[in-house]
Protein backbone atom coordinates (compact mmCIF):
# COMPACT_ATOMS: atom_id res chain seq x y z
CA UNK A 1 0.00 0.00 0.00
CA UNK A 2 3.13 2.34 0.84
CA UNK A 3 3.79 1.97 -2.43
CA UNK A 4 0.87 2.99 -4.16
CA UNK A 5 0.48 6.10 -1.88
CA UNK A 6 4.04 7.30 -3.04
CA UNK A 7 3.09 7.33 -6.65
CA UNK A 8 -0.45 8.38 -5.91
CA UNK A 9 1.69 11.80 -4.04
CA UNK A 10 4.03 12.10 -6.60
CA UNK A 11 1.05 12.45 -9.20
CA UNK A 12 -0.40 15.02 -6.66
CA UNK A 13 3.51 16.75 -6.92
CA UNK A 14 4.08 16.82 -10.32
CA UNK A 15 0.45 17.54 -11.67
CA UNK A 16 -1.42 19.54 -9.11
CA UNK A 17 -2.15 22.18 -11.38
CA UNK A 18 -3.92 19.53 -14.40
CA UNK A 19 -5.45 17.91 -11.07
CA UNK A 20 -7.38 20.94 -10.00
CA UNK A 21 -8.10 22.53 -13.41
CA UNK A 22 -9.71 19.58 -13.94
CA UNK A 23 -11.84 19.13 -10.14
CA UNK A 24 -9.76 16.17 -9.32
CA UNK A 25 -7.47 17.37 -6.48
CA UNK A 26 -9.61 16.69 -3.91
CA UNK A 27 -10.44 12.76 -4.95
CA UNK A 28 -6.79 12.35 -5.01
CA UNK A 29 -5.49 14.36 -2.01
CA UNK A 30 -8.89 12.01 -0.45
CA UNK A 31 -7.12 8.90 -1.72
CA UNK A 32 -3.27 9.51 -0.43
CA UNK A 33 -4.81 10.57 2.98
CA UNK A 34 -6.83 7.17 3.76
CA UNK A 35 -3.50 5.49 2.36
CA UNK A 36 -1.50 7.61 4.77
CA UNK A 37 -3.37 7.87 8.00
CA UNK A 38 -3.34 3.88 8.22
CA UNK A 39 -0.05 4.12 7.87
CA UNK A 40 0.09 6.54 10.62
CA UNK A 41 -1.86 4.26 13.00
CA UNK A 42 0.75 1.41 11.65
CA UNK A 43 3.22 3.48 13.33
CA UNK A 44 2.87 3.76 16.93
CA UNK A 45 6.61 4.12 18.13
CA UNK A 46 9.07 5.24 16.39
CA UNK A 47 11.17 2.07 15.66
CA UNK A 48 8.22 -0.33 15.72
CA UNK A 49 5.49 -0.13 12.07
CA UNK A 50 2.60 -3.06 12.22
CA UNK A 51 3.39 -4.55 8.42
CA UNK A 52 0.81 -7.67 8.59
CA UNK A 53 -3.04 -8.53 9.68
CA UNK A 54 -3.83 -11.94 9.65
CA UNK A 55 -3.16 -15.02 7.86
CA UNK A 56 -2.64 -14.94 4.21
CA UNK A 57 -2.65 -18.58 3.99
CA UNK A 58 -5.87 -18.87 6.12
CA UNK A 59 -7.37 -15.84 4.30
CA UNK A 60 -7.21 -16.94 1.37
CA UNK A 61 -8.97 -20.49 2.12
CA UNK A 62 -12.18 -18.77 3.41
CA UNK A 63 -14.65 -17.64 0.76
CA UNK A 64 -16.90 -15.99 3.48
CA UNK A 65 -17.69 -12.18 3.89
CA UNK A 66 -15.31 -10.69 5.91
CA UNK A 67 -18.01 -10.09 8.53
CA UNK A 68 -18.57 -14.00 8.92
CA UNK A 69 -14.69 -14.70 9.19
CA UNK A 70 -13.65 -16.33 12.21
CA UNK A 71 -10.00 -16.97 11.69
CA UNK A 72 -7.37 -14.98 13.85
CA UNK A 73 -6.77 -11.20 13.10
CA UNK A 74 -3.26 -11.45 14.45
CA UNK A 75 -0.82 -8.64 13.93
CA UNK A 76 2.61 -8.99 12.93
CA UNK A 77 5.21 -5.82 13.20
CA UNK A 78 8.71 -4.52 12.66
CA UNK A 79 10.97 -3.61 15.81
CA UNK A 80 14.31 -2.67 16.35
CA UNK A 81 14.73 -6.76 17.23
CA UNK A 82 13.03 -7.87 13.96
CA UNK A 83 13.63 -5.02 11.45
CA UNK A 84 12.06 -4.62 8.01
CA UNK A 85 14.24 -1.96 6.64
CA UNK A 86 12.12 -2.31 3.06
CA UNK A 87 8.86 -1.61 4.43
CA UNK A 88 10.19 0.96 7.00
CA UNK A 89 12.05 2.88 4.01
CA UNK A 90 8.97 2.36 1.64
CA UNK A 91 6.46 3.83 4.03
CA UNK A 92 8.99 6.51 4.84
CA UNK A 93 9.12 7.38 1.26
CA UNK A 94 5.13 7.49 1.05
CA UNK A 95 4.58 9.93 4.25
CA UNK A 96 7.32 12.29 2.98
CA UNK A 97 6.13 12.55 -0.45
CA UNK A 98 2.26 12.85 0.92
CA UNK A 99 3.88 15.48 3.23
CA UNK A 100 4.38 17.79 0.23
CA UNK A 101 1.05 17.50 -1.09
CA UNK A 102 -0.83 18.60 2.29
CA UNK A 103 1.93 21.19 2.67
CA UNK A 104 -0.26 24.09 1.17
CA UNK A 105 -3.80 22.86 2.26
CA UNK A 106 -3.23 21.13 5.89
CA UNK A 107 0.38 22.17 6.93
CA UNK A 108 -0.34 20.60 10.08
CA UNK A 109 -0.70 17.67 8.88
CA UNK A 110 1.95 17.63 6.67
CA UNK A 111 4.31 18.35 9.83
CA UNK A 112 2.72 14.76 11.29
CA UNK A 113 3.70 13.01 7.68
CA UNK A 114 7.19 14.49 7.78
CA UNK A 115 7.63 12.88 11.42
CA UNK A 116 6.78 9.70 11.04
CA UNK A 117 8.63 9.98 7.86
CA UNK A 118 11.61 10.63 9.19
CA UNK A 119 11.20 8.17 12.21
CA UNK A 120 10.61 5.80 9.64
CA UNK A 121 13.51 6.35 7.51
CA UNK A 122 15.80 6.28 10.69
CA UNK A 123 14.36 3.35 11.39
CA UNK A 124 15.16 1.63 8.44
CA UNK A 125 18.84 3.06 8.05
CA UNK A 126 19.64 2.09 11.81
CA UNK A 127 18.32 -1.62 11.60
CA UNK A 128 18.80 -3.35 8.07
CA UNK A 129 16.87 -6.53 7.09
CA UNK A 130 14.33 -8.05 4.84
CA UNK A 131 10.80 -7.24 6.00
CA UNK A 132 9.93 -11.02 5.43
CA UNK A 133 12.30 -12.14 7.86
CA UNK A 134 10.57 -10.66 10.43
CA UNK A 135 6.91 -11.21 8.82
CA UNK A 136 7.62 -14.58 7.33
CA UNK A 137 3.52 -14.95 6.25
CA UNK A 138 3.50 -11.78 4.18
CA UNK A 139 6.92 -12.19 2.48
CA UNK A 140 5.38 -15.47 1.64
CA UNK A 141 3.20 -13.66 -0.87
CA UNK A 142 5.01 -10.31 -1.18
CA UNK A 143 8.47 -11.21 -1.23
CA UNK A 144 11.18 -8.32 -0.79
CA UNK A 145 14.21 -8.71 -3.00
CA UNK A 146 16.23 -6.35 -0.97
CA UNK A 147 16.12 -2.84 0.74
CA UNK A 148 18.71 -0.79 -0.51
CA UNK A 149 16.19 0.50 -3.15
CA UNK A 150 13.80 1.85 -0.50
CA UNK A 151 16.34 3.53 1.44
CA UNK A 152 17.66 5.65 -1.95
CA UNK A 153 13.78 6.33 -2.96
CA UNK A 154 12.75 7.38 0.95
CA UNK A 155 15.80 9.91 1.13
CA UNK A 156 15.14 11.10 -2.37
CA UNK A 157 11.50 11.91 -1.12
CA UNK A 158 13.05 13.14 2.15
CA UNK A 159 15.39 15.72 1.02
CA UNK A 160 12.65 17.08 -1.50
CA UNK A 161 10.20 17.63 1.47
CA UNK A 162 12.67 18.96 3.87
CA UNK A 163 15.51 20.30 1.41
CA UNK A 164 17.89 19.21 4.66
CA UNK A 165 21.87 18.14 3.17
CA UNK A 166 21.65 14.85 5.48
CA UNK A 167 19.36 13.01 2.79
CA UNK A 168 21.05 14.50 0.01
CA UNK A 169 24.97 13.09 1.93
CA UNK A 170 22.65 10.05 2.04
CA UNK A 171 22.28 9.84 -1.12
CA UNK A 172 25.63 10.62 -1.86
CA UNK A 173 27.25 8.35 -0.20
CA UNK A 174 25.38 5.24 -1.13
CA UNK A 175 27.39 2.41 -2.54
CA UNK A 176 25.64 1.70 -5.58
CA UNK A 177 22.29 3.37 -7.30
CA UNK A 178 21.14 -0.07 -9.02
CA UNK A 179 22.45 1.11 -12.47
CA UNK A 180 20.44 -0.11 -15.14
CA UNK A 181 17.06 -1.05 -14.61
CA UNK A 182 14.16 -3.21 -16.41
CA UNK A 183 11.81 -2.38 -14.76
CA UNK A 184 9.80 0.51 -11.64
CA UNK A 185 7.97 -1.70 -9.30
CA UNK A 186 7.05 -2.12 -5.43
CA UNK A 187 9.93 -4.12 -5.34
CA UNK A 188 12.13 -2.46 -7.24
CA UNK A 189 12.23 1.11 -6.82
CA UNK A 190 16.15 2.16 -8.12
CA UNK A 191 14.55 3.84 -10.94
CA UNK A 192 11.98 5.79 -9.19
CA UNK A 193 14.90 7.10 -7.16
CA UNK A 194 17.40 7.80 -10.15
CA UNK A 195 14.75 9.85 -11.72
CA UNK A 196 14.21 11.79 -9.16
CA UNK A 197 17.85 13.04 -8.77
CA UNK A 198 17.86 12.74 -13.21
CA UNK A 199 14.70 15.90 -13.31
CA UNK A 200 17.06 17.78 -10.51
CA UNK A 201 14.00 17.59 -7.96
CA UNK A 202 16.11 17.78 -5.28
Amino acid sequence: MAYTITLLAWGVVDFEGKLKQNNELSNALAAIRWGTDYLIKAHPKPNVFFGGVGDGQADHSCWQRPEEMTTPRTTYKITHQSPGADLAAESAAALAAASITFKSTDRSYSKQLLTHARQLFDFARNHPGQYQSSIPNAGSFYSSSGYQDELLWAAAWLQRATDEKTYLDFLGQASGTGGARQQFSWDDKYLGAQLLVAKRQL
